[in-house]
């Protein structure tokens, strides 16, 4: 029987079975059989051949005794599909020799090379640092998830796919290809016209364009013209303090610019960061009042990224009607649930809470972060939030607050801290307070100050603190300087205020035009009056899923739909202010129209002419340029058809 054709004999000596018992490869370990002395104990051992022993028995129909000597030196055995036959062979070496069917024969090798390529595979794993973690992880998540193992299993192959095969599908031998003469390619060179970067300007766009004054040198509170060569009282610029051409601070920066150069060039995080920057926190941080502070290189980002930082799909912010577009921009990447009240009015954002509340208590839905949304000064009309009011309704519902000081830091209050020390209101009962580094501080940038917690967690979230450069160390310095001369001359805000209520004592008595700016801002909006019928008012629309409210202008998706059907009436208001602004400029006084990105607003607001004092001014040159422009408003306006 051993000497069939139809046989494949394979030996392992007995001792070599005893010694390596856990190296035997998966077909040596079908063959793990004690040696027995006889055809009896032979029967009886295959139950220790890690198989079913039931399974085993029912294999074996005959084992002859006769058949077995138990003093020969080579003990065969015969593994049929049905059955277990002993056979004898002489050899002097003690083995075990396992004869295998035929169609076995070709698989054995095969299985053989597997089973050593795998043993292989995992003995070299085992010795990577962390394999213990990750078959930890694989059989955990396999008992908890058997498809999980599965789809990982594909996505680990097609990573592997994907990075072994050719970047780009070519026919390499050029077979397919075209080839021009010389001539050929320089006329498609000639004809290949590229696609316009922007569309053309409009005929308005193209005006405001050529009507933009060219200064000579630094702004300043008096810069001079190129187009006449005179200088004109600077009232658009938004340097409120006059620090921007501060030449302590114009020193101090040089300095630091021949010390660290011009940019950080890589974002905080990794080696944007200067003791400078850390610095100009902390005394951010020490002059609010605040645990700490976060630095931004762009005012912009500063409150389009802190929203969607804490803010995520399923949370609710309740803002203003008419916040910034950074802050509408930062709403929308935030992806949560958004309801607006009316403009800066504290009994809309009361209903509008209340409204909320009785919804999730309706669909019995688990509590989500809250945050109320709001500015200092806006920067839309240069109206003032009733930040104590605010605040109240903020603990009475359970909301956090984010609070954009960007045109109110370093602008009110006795030594410039904002609107909280205007109200005196604690800054920490603002959770998130923005502000810019450009308006009130003469720099660039903005910064996030707060509880320790609300700036740790920037610094891993943020996506302008985690993706942008750091801001340069020349602009740190500048704006710690200014902070520095907040402390020693608080008479600059004295100054600022007195400006303020000269320029307001006088626009008040213009009967052509209206002002929805609040007294104490320094940021003064002017309307014509009577506005187009097309902006008179919203049309009322409840917040989905509440009832109608005497205000009514709660639904986040409300915006002027009228705007567009009278466009024309808007244009022709922008053309009759971009007249006074050109009017004005003539006789020495610079200002501008409030810029908007028309068509992208929640809400599209009004034609504006937007004035920015400054402390830099002296009363009587605010004055003197203040009755200028009331001349040309009276001039312009009343003559208009």
């Amino acid at each position: 029987m051993a000497q069939s054709k139809e046989m494949s004999l394979k030996t392992i000596n007995p001792t070599e079975i005893h010694e390596r018992p856990t190296k035997l490869s998966l077909y040596e370990r079908s063959t793990r059989v004690a040696w027995p002395d006889t055809a009896t104990g032979l029967k009886n051992n295959l139950s220790n051949w890690g198989q079913n022993p039931q399974r085993i028995r029912s294999q074996i129909q005959s084992v002859s005794e006769g058949d077995y000597n138990a003093g020969d030196s080579t003990l065969n055995i015969l593994l049929l599909p049905s059955s277990f036959v002993v056979d004898r062979h002489s050899d002097e070496s003690r083995s075990i020799t396992t004869i295998m069917n035929s169609p076995s024969e070709t698989l054995a090798p095969v299985f053989a090379f597997l089973e050593h390529s795998l043993t292989t595979a995992q003995t070299t794993f085992d010795k990577l640092p962390g394999s213990a973690v990750i078959q930890r992880y694989v059989r955990s998540s396999h008992q908890n998830d058997p498809g999980r193992t599965i789809l990982e299993l594909i996505l680990v192959i097609f990573a592997i796919r994907t990075l072994l095969q050719s970047r780009t599908k070519s026919d390499r031998n050029g077979k397919h290809f075209i080839t021009f003469s010389d001539k050929e390619v320089d006329e498609l060179v000639e004809e290949w016209t590229p696609e316009p970067l922007a569309p053309p300007l409009s005929v308005t766009e193209r005006a405001d364009l050529d009507a933009l004054p060219i200064i000579a040198g630094p702004t300043g509170p008096k810069p001079k013209l190129v187009s006449n060569g005179k200088t004109a009282t600077n009232l658009a610029s938004l340097n409120f303090t006059g620090l921007a051409g501060n030449e302590h601070i114009k020193q101090q920066a040089a300095e630091i610019l021949r010390k660290y150069g011009l940019g950080s060039c890589g974002p905080p995080g990794f080696y944007g960061t200067l003791d400078v920057h850390m610095k100009l926190e902390n005394d951010i941080a020490d002059f609010l009042g605040t645990e700490a502070a976060i630095l931004y290189s762009q005012g912009f980002s500063t409150t389009s990224s802190v929203i969607p930082a804490f803010c995520k799909r399923g949370d609710i912010i309740v803002a203003d009607r008419a916040v910034n577009f950074a802050i509408q921009k930062g709403i929308q990447i935030s992806r949560s649930t958004v309801r607006w009240f009316d403009h800066n009015d504290p009994a809309s954002l009361e209903e509008v809470l209340i409204s909320v509340e009785k919804e999730r208590k309706k669909r019995r839905g688990p509590l989500t972060r809250r945050f109320i949304i709001t500015e200092g000064i806006f920067q839309r009309d240069g109206s003032m939030v009733d930040l104590p009011k605010i605040i109240e309704l903020k603990y009475k519902y359970k909301y956090r607050l984010i609070l954009d000081e960007s045109h109110s830091f370093g602008v009110v209050g006795r030594t410039g801290r904002g609107l909280t020390e205007l109200y005196n209101v604690p800054a920490s009962k603002v959770d998130m307070l923005l502000g810019s580094c450009a308006n009130g501080l003469g720099a660039a940038g903005g910064f996030c100050a707060g509880s320790l917690n609300v700036i740790d967690h920037q610094r891993i979230n943020g996506p302008s603190f985690v993706f942008s450069a750091s801001m340069p160390a020349l602009l740190a310095v500048s704006a710690s300087e200014a902070i520095n001369i907040f402390r020693s001359s608080p008479s600059i805000f004295e100054a600022l205020q007195e400006n303020v209520r000269a320029a307001h004592a006088i626009l008040d008595r213009i009967d052509c035009i209206s002002i929805p700016s609040h007294p104490a801002s320094p940021v003064i909006h002017i309307y014509a009056k009577p506005p187009p019928s097309s902006l008179l008012a919203v049309p009322p629309t409840p917040t989905p899923g509440s009832s109608p409210t005497k205000h009514g202008h709660s639904n986040p998706m409300s915006v002027l739909s009228a705007r567009e059907s009278q466009h024309t009436e808007y244009e022709v208001e922008e053309r009759l202010l971009q007249e006074v602004v050109e009017e004005a400029l003539a006789q020495g006084v610079l200002v501008t129209r409030a810029k908007r990105l028309t068509g992208q607003e929640i809400v599209e607001p009004r034609p504006s002419i937007r004035l920015a004092l400054s402390s830099a001014l002296s009363r009587k040159d605010t004055e003197k340029a203040v009755n200028t422009l009331k001349g040309v408003l009276q001039k312009v306006l009343r003559n208009r058809k």
